[in-house]
């Protein structure tokens, strides 16, 4: 039975259909009206979007052929492919909606197609062009509301799931969900332009909401009325956000209006996993327009919801009056970037830039002084930590970065200032070294702490003092000259500095057992050597040790 079906498929050839000329003129309509015949364009696909399209029809034919479901099997390409592609992005993941059988159902048959000689020839399937089939099991917390199943095909990371609808209760962000048409499911997404599809049976894309009018007015519009969306689903405030700074779109007003709605923020801190708020956030920061993104956050009056633990009923609000400044300082100084600049120097990675963001995001609670701690235990990390270890979930290593960053801004302000003020003590090579050193110790990324300090101080500088002419370039330019200095004294990488004596030389050379002073000592000869940077031999380091043996504790011969 196989092969009589998998023979009786034609060798038909893939139809690519016309440019667009980016996306035809239309009349809008109303996010909200139901239509019976979708608005429709039409799309240039590559080869090898049209090589995995034909491919996928003959399963589709395969399917059909077999008498296994009753109505014919239609596929679409859906969502943000169809978006990107419109808007001249390419894209390397491509969502498949099904109409009539789940996306695993229709997983196993593909494989089961691929499998057949005609087909691997017909279509050139090479060993590498079938990956692995990839079961995602349903997970509400991380949005995943329905089971998907991922194929690698061709280079393209193709996801399968069937067509659905939902129904939301008022307690819950989870829906009900269940088969639905086409209309149904564009319906339920969050936004009119991710909620096209392109019918690989027709060649054409299918407009069941106002998608391809928004696009061309570059317009976020949520498909259904925008309250209700985003009571259903709160989460959507933060991906049209993203949606919005990432394709560079502007918000639909009547949408704009309710973000910021108490009861959607109450929604939004009750039905809402922090876990997938710092997805969302995630996303925003590490695309082109995290400025944007914040700017958002600001203006729709989300910063309380996100940047918090909501767990804690008492806990306080900072004033966010001048944030602006301070995401507004990073932006002017990722734009201006210029070898040896302020940006280029403290900003080192892709990751140190995410990082970054969240940075200039968390400035204003440095301005909320921590409580005592009353405890004879270890004590509870500051509340800029809290506001993203709760507030966005934020891994382990961004949580050491800000602890850092708060618990060294004084110091490192205190240097910024001797510079500036040309201090006796700058020329210490090992007072800065050491300095950073420690900086770098407690948290890593000892160069975004010294930015946090920045960043910090800009609120703070630039909103007491803006009216005054050059106060920005006066203010830069500080910063400026401490990292020159810093350069200067070729301390940038004192963290990385390779000793000149260890741990087991030093208590070799003192002739004494090791013991708690040990760590300390080996400080000293750190220090001694960024005083000494063209020393080779330890001997004057082991000497200094040694004129400090009662100081540092050590045991005598």
């Amino acid at each position: 039975m196989v092969k009589r079906n998998l023979d009786a498929l034609g060798e038909d050839s893939i139809s690519i259909v016309q440019p667009p000329s980016q996306i035809r003129k239309m009349s809008a309509r109303p996010a909200t009206q139901s239509v019976t015949q979708p608005a429709t364009t039409t799309i240039d696909l590559t080869p090898k979007e049209a090589q995995l399209k034909d491919l996928l029809l003959d399963a589709a034919n395969f399917i059909d052929e077999s008498g296994e479901v009753e109505d014919s099997v239609v596929l679409r390409w859906a969502g943000g492919w169809v978006r990107d592609k419109l808007l001249g992005i390419e894209s390397h993941d491509i969502d498949t909606a099904i109409n009539v059988m789940t996306g695993e159902a229709f997983a196993l048959k593909l494989r089961e197609v691929c499998e057949h000689p005609n087909i691997v020839k017909k279509h050139g399937i090479a060993e590498s062009d079938i990956g692995n089939l990839h079961k995602i099991a349903r997970n509400p917390e991380k949005s995943k509301h329905l089971e998907t199943t991922t194929v690698k095909l061709f280079g393209y990371d193709v996801d399968f799931v069937n067509l659905r609808k939902e129904t939301y209760t008022e307690d819950s962000r989870n829906p009900q969900v269940e088969f639905g048409t086409a209309e149904e499911d564009a319906l339920r997404r969050d936004a009119t332009v991710n909620a096209l599809f392109y019918n690989l049976n027709t060649g054409k894309v299918e407009d069941f909401t106002t998608g391809l009018a928004d696009m061309e007015s570059r317009l976020i519009r949520t498909p259904l009325e925008p309250f209700q969306t985003f009571m259903d689903d709160p989460l959507r405030v933060l991906r049209l956000i993203r949606f919005a700074s990432r394709l560079e779109f502007t918000i639909d007003p009547a949408a704009e209006k309710v973000m910021g709605d108490p009861r959607v923020l109450d929604a939004l801190r009750l039905k809402i996993s922090r876990e997938r708020v710092g997805v969302e956030l995630e996303k925003m920061l590490k695309g082109n327009h995290p400025h944007k993104s914040l700017e958002y956050i600001n203006d729709l009056g989300l910063y309380h919801t996100i940047f918090t633990d909501p767990s804690k009923t008492g806990m306080p609000t900072p004033d966010i009056s001048n944030w602006r400044l301070a995401y507004d300082c990073l932006d002017l100084l990722r734009l201006n970037k210029t070898p040896g600049s302020i940006y280029d120097v403290l900003v080192r990675s892709d990751e140190a830039a995410y990082y970054a963001w969240v940075l200039a995001a968390i400035c204003p609670w440095e301005n909320i002084e921590d409580p005592k701690n009353t405890s004879k235990g270890k004590a509870p990390p500051p509340l800029v930590t809290l506001a993203v270890r709760e507030g966005i979930k934020a891994p382990n290593k961004l949580c050491d970065i800000t602890t850092a960053a708060h618990n060294n801004r004084g110091e490192i302000m205190s240097l910024v200032a001797a510079v500036s003020d040309k201090a006796p003590f700058i020329t210490e090579r090992d007072r800065f070294g050491m300095a950073i050193r420690r900086w770098d110790s407690k948290g890593g990324h000892w160069t975004l702490q010294v930015l946090y300090a920045l960043l910090v101080e800009a609120m703070d500088t630039l909103g007491r003092e803006s009216k005054e002419p050059g106060t920005k370039d006066k203010f830069l330019r500080k910063w400026q000259t401490f990292l020159d200095h810093l350069h200067e004294l070729d301390v940038m990488e004192a963290p990385s500095l390779k000793r000149l004596i260890d741990g087991n030389q030093l208590v070799k050379a003192l002739g004494v057992k090791p013991g708690k002073w040990l760590a300390q000592a080996l400080e000293v000869c750190i220090a001694w050597q960024l005083r000494h940077p063209e020393a080779t031999d330890p001997a004057g380091a082991i000497e200094e040790v040694k004129n400090r043996r009662a100081e540092l504790g050590i045991p005598g011969n």
